[in-house]
């Protein structure tokens, strides 16, 4: 019997890529205006130098672990209570310029001042972009009625709490929110689920997992012994992490849930 829907936030409940992707539309536009550079290949060129320079830093296997991706560290502050994210919040602003200035570096130009605006640009209009999938409210809507709900999310505290403050009506629906900055480890590490099953006291038989990502989300659950359920929108193909249940839409959880009763 499922007492408990435990949830990923990112890509889940929010739709984090089409922020990010937004935001960089808007930031690279200005790029187009003032060198007329293509602007999506100046994303791509920032992309590609975000991830290099975030796989360098002393920090990574910390972010690996925890669960914060180089696109986060391009808007995050990380003001939290612990030392690898002091270290994060000291190179981000070094990361954030130099990120920019690489990605225009391999279109031809050579402006670290306007990389600099672009990095300050990029954090604003993330934050002025919050994208909820639009079944998101009517979804929590409904399961609220037979379930208890706990958000599960990877991540720095203080950016995920950033993401629920700008789209604050989600918080309401938990009954728990753990954050993998908070806990010292991201899913999918095991202690994280069973600290999360403990909060609700529940067993894992009588909660269930619903993510968008199987090396986290789904191998965590699997690795617990709890039922999981993959949100695949984007039609991904299925790598060796196996869920309990597939959906492509989040109203699929409806019939899912009620053959489970």
């Amino acid at each position: 019997m499922i007492k408990a829907v435990f949830f990923d936030l990112d890509d889940t409940l929010l739709w984090d890529q089409k922020s990010i992707k937004q935001a960089f539309v808007v930031t690279c536009k200005l790029a187009e205006e003032r060198y007329g550079l293509n602007s999506l290949q100046l994303e791509e060129a920032v992309r590609d130098a975000a991830r290099e320079l975030y796989a360098s830093y002393e920090t990574y296997p910390f972010t690996q672990m925890i669960g914060i991706n180089p696109f986060e560290g391009l808007w995050g502050n990380f003001l939290d209570d612990h030392d690898e994210f002091r270290k994060m919040k000291k190179i981000v602003p070094v990361y954030r310029k130099d990120a920019w200035t690489n990605g225009l570096k391999k279109m031809g130009i050579n402006d670290p001042e306007f990389a600099q605006e672009l990095a300050e640009t990029f954090p604003e209009n993330r934050r002025k972009l919050p994208f909820v999938y639009e079944e998101t409210f009517k979804v929590l809507d409904a399961l609220k009625k037979d379930y208890r709900l706990l958000l599960l999310t990877n991540g720095s505290p203080d950016l995920q709490q950033t993401k629920l403050k700008i789209t604050s009506e989600l918080v309401p629906y938990f009954d728990q929110i753990v954050i993998s900055g908070d806990y010292g480890k991201g899913k999918p590490d095991t202690g994280i689920f069973e600290h999360a099953l403990e909060l609700m006291n529940v067993h894992k038989n009588e909660a269930i997992m619903v993510g968008d990502n199987l090396m986290t989300d789904i191998l965590g659950a699997n690795q617990v012994g709890m039922p999981s359920v993959w949100i695949n929108r984007h039609q991904k193909e299925r790598n060796e992490i196996i869920p309990t249940y597939e959906i492509k839409h989040l109203e699929e959880l409806y019939p899912l849930l009620e053959n489970l009763k």
